[in-house]
């Protein structure tokens, strides 16, 4: 009898998380939530506005879904290479647009993640912010560096 945690198509079909919580007193924070599908070859962003103290605002979550080319985009920021990097996703029913950007003011996190969401039917437009630290900006790197190796099957 073989470990369903050992079988490789019980593991394929798994989607890991990284979740980046940042609550805030003033209840303006979110969260967003970085999860590798393989099954689906892409990872998915889900993000959600802080909801009360520590809690967020899950049913009206933003959610993209990134391919390789996004990826890649993403990792060249967090590698220093760009300074900033747009992702824009179009559909019948939805605009999303994902930014991350590399800050120089020391008074300031080194990176601010924005993700946003416009309805086509009422034009209504959600948009999480939230400031990124060195060290999960060197976590979120390295999962998505592992995130196309795993993709990409190589």
């Amino acid at each position: 009898m073989t470990d369903p945690a050992s079988d490789s198509s019980a593991v394929a079909e798994r989607t890991t998380e990284y979740p980046i919580y940042k609550p805030n007193s003033r209840g303006t924070g979110g969260v967003v939530r970085f999860g590798l599908n393989v099954a689906k070859a892409s990872v998915f962003v889900d993000a959600a506005n802080q909801s009360g103290e520590k809690q967020f605002d899950w049913e009206n979550k933003i959610t993209m879904k990134w391919g390789l080319a996004d990826i890649g985009t993403i990792i060249a920021v967090l590698q220093g290479r760009m300074p900033q990097a747009k992702l824009f996703h179009q559909s019948e029913r939805a605009n999303s647009a994902f930014e991350l950007t590399r800050q120089d003011n020391p008074d300031r996190a080194p990176y601010l993640l924005g993700i946003s969401r416009q309805h086509a039917a009422d034009k209504s437009l959600r948009k999480i912010t939230l400031p990124l630290s060195h060290g999960e900006a060197a976590l979120l790197e390295t999962l998505l560096q592992r995130a196309v190796v795993r993709l990409s099957h190589w």
